[in-house]
C-alpha cells in the first residue's frame, strides 16, 4: 500500500531521530491483535505505515509532530502493539509513531508511579515491587503491553475486580499529552479532564508521561476450581467475588471443554468438560478463601500454587495468562476459527441471562466470564469464544444477544463509536479539534471526526461515557 506523502521531506525536518523504512519491519510494526477477529483480519490485512520513528524524549517527540503538520502526513503512536482491534494501526498510512524507547520509570512514590508512555507494565511493577507496591490492574498482556498503550487503547482487566476499570475516577492520575500542531504543546490532564484521552486510540494528542495509582504488593496466589457446569462455576464466582474481606486480583470463568482443550500446559490439571473459576488470591486471604470453597460441595481446587510443588509449578503460565484475551489466544492456537465478542450482562438477573444465553447456543458459543467491579457493584462482563463461521452469523449471534437483553462492545470494529467503548461527544470532539486540527492523528479512528453529521445523542451503551453524559450523572 503506497501513500502520497513527502517522506524525504520528513526525514530531513527529523534529522537525527531513529527511524525505519524496511517495508517488512514497519508493516510489522503496524499490526496489533486485530487477527482476533475474522472480520478486522479481511479488513485491515493490507494496512501499513510508510515509516517507523522511534523518539526517545519528549523533545524529539514535538519535532516529529511539528514536521507532521508541516507536511501533512497523518501519525499513530504505538505502545507494546498488544491492542485486539486495531487501535494503533495506521488506516491511512505515513508515520507510525514508536514510544517504546521512551521506557523510564521516573519516580515511584507512595500510592503512585509515574513513567513514561513505552514502559511495559511488568517493568513498572518491578520498579514499584522495591517500595512494596504494584499497579492496581494491568491486562493480560503485562509482559508486552506499554503503560500509555493501556490506558489510551485498554479498559481494564486483573486487578478490575477490586479496582474497576480505568473509566472510573482515580484509576489514572494523570497524562502529559503533546498536541499535532504547527508548534506541539504539551498538555496537563488531571481529574475528569483525564477522560478525554483515557481509551481514545491516541486520536487527540500523543501521550509523553503517565502518572497511575499503585496498591499495596502481595505474592499473589494461583488458585483455579473445578466444577461440573458453567453454572455452578458462575454461581460460586460470583459470591466469591462478593467477599470483600477476601482480597482477590483475578475471578474469571471458563466454560467446559475449554479449559482442558485449550490450556495445554494445565491440562494435567484440569479433568475433560470441566468449567474452571481461575483465580489470584492474597496469601493473608487464603484460609479464608478455603473455608469459603469448602461451603460448595462440588468444588473442586485443581490448582493452588501455594501448595503445589516447584515440579508442578515449571512451566506453567501465571494465571492471569489464562484469562482476558490469553483465554482467546490460547483457544484459537487450539483452533483458528475461535473469534470472541464482548459482553456486558444486566445487572439484574446477570447469572440468569448467562445461562440463557450459554444454554442457546451450545458449543457455537463457549462462556468466558471475567468478574469485575462496575460502578461500585460486583459485575460479569463476557469474552465469550465463537465459532466462526459467517460475518453474518457472527451479526446475527450479536443481534440475538442485545434482544436477550446483553449489551455488546464489537470486537469486530475499530473505530471508537462502533466498537461502543467510547463515546465521542461534542466536548470530546472540540478537544480533538483542539490538539488536533488538521485531523492528522490517527485518522479513521473517530466517526465523529470524519462525519459531521454524527448523531451523538443515538440511544447506545458506552464503557467510556463521554463528558458530557458524565456532566449529567453527576447533575451538573
Amino acid at each position: 500500500m503506497s501513500h502520497a506523502y513527502d517522506i524525504a521531506a520528513l526525514r530531513a525536518l527529523i534529522g537525527s531521530i531513529k527511524w525505519e523504512d524496511n517495508p517488512i519491519l514497519v508493516k510489522q510494526k503496524s499490526r496489533d491483535f486485530y487477527w482476533y477477529s475474522p472480520v478486522l483480519k479481511r479488513e485491515l490485512e493490507a494496512v501499513t505505515a510508510d515509516v517507523v520513528v522511534s523518539p526517545t524524549s519528549e523533545s524529539e517527540v514535538a519535532t516529529v509532530l511539528a514536521a507532521a503538520y508541516r507536511l501533512g502526513i497523518p501519525v499513530t503512536a504505538r505502545g507494546g502493539g498488544t491492542g485486539n482491534y486495531g487501535q494503533a494501526m495506521p488506516l491511512t498510512g505515513g508515520i507510525l509513531m514508536s514510544l517504546a524507547e521512551m521506557n523510564k520509570v521516573r519516580s515511584v512514590q507512595r500510592g503512585r508511579v509515574v513513567c513514561e508512555p513505552g514502559a511495559l507494565l511488568g517493568d513498572v511493577d518491578k520498579a514499584a515491587e522495591a517500595f512494596g507496591q504494584e499497579l492496581r490492574m494491568f491486562p493480560s498482556t503485562r509482559a508486552t503491553a506499554s503503560i500509555a498503550g493501556f490506558v489510551a487503547g485498554g479498559s481494564g482487566g486483573v486487578g478490575s475486580i477490586t479496582w474497576g476499570g480505568l473509566r472510573d475516577f482515580g484509576n489514572v492520575l494523570r497524562l502529559r499529552v503533546m498536541t499535532l500542531e504547527a508548534e506541539p504543546r504539551a498538555l496537563e490532564l488531571t481529574g475528569e479532564d483525564l477522560h478525554k484521552a483515557v481509551h481514545a486510540y491516541g486520536t487527540n494528542g500523543v501521550i509523553t508521561e503517565v502518572e497511575m495509582p499503585l496498591t499495596a504488593r502481595y505474592d499473589w496466589i494461583d488458585v483455579i476450581v473445578g466444577f461440573d457446569s458453567f453454572d455452578a462455576a458462575t454461581a460460586y464466582a460470583l459470591a466469591l467475588g462478593e467477599q470483600d474481606g477476601i482480597l482477590k486480583k483475578l475471578v474469571t470463568v471458563v466454560a467446559g471443554p475449554t479449559p482442558h482443550e485449550c490450556f495445554l500446559r494445565h491440562r494435567a490439571f484440569i479433568p475433560p468438560g470441566d468449567s474452571v473459576v481461575i483465580l489470584m488470591i492474597a496469601p493473608h486471604a487464603i484460609d479464608a478463601f478455603a473455608a469459603f470453597t469448602r461451603h460448595y460441595k462440588d468444588a473442586q481446587i485443581l490448582l493452588d500454587s501455594s501448595r503445589a510443588s516447584p515440579g508442578t509449578l515449571a512451566g506453567l503460565p501465571p494465571n492471569y495468562e489464562l484469562t482476558w484475551n490469553h483465554t482467546t489466544l490460547r483457544a484459537l492456537r487450539v483452533d483458528p476459527r475461535i473469534t470472541y465478542l464482548q459482553v456486558r450482562y444486566r445487572d439484574d438477573g446477570g447469572p440468569g441471562l448467562i445461562k440463557r444465553i450459554h444454554d442457546r447456543y451450545g458449543p457455537e458459543v463457549r462462556g468466558h466470564l471475567e468478574l469485575i467491579r462496575f460502578n461500585g457493584r460486583i459485575a460479569f462482563a463476557g469474552l465469550p469464544l465463537v465459532r466462526f463461521t459467517t460475518e453474518a452469523r457472527l451479526n446475527e449471534i450479536m443481534s440475538e444477544h442485545e434482544a436477550m437483553g446483553a449489551m455488546i462492545f464489537n470486537p469486530h470494529r475499530y473505530t471508537l463509536e462502533e466498537g461502543g467503548m467510547k463515546q465521542t461527544d461534542a466536548i470530546q470532539l472540540a478537544f480533538k479539534r483542539e490538539t488536533d486540527p488538521r485531523g492528522l492523528l490517527n485518522p479513521g479512528k473517530m466517526i465523529a471526526w470524519e462525519n459531521p453529521n454524527f448523531d451523538f445523542s443515538a440511544g447506545k451503551n458506552f464503557l467510556f461515557p463521554g463528558l458530557e453524559a458524565r456532566a449529567r450523572a453527576a447533575g451538573g
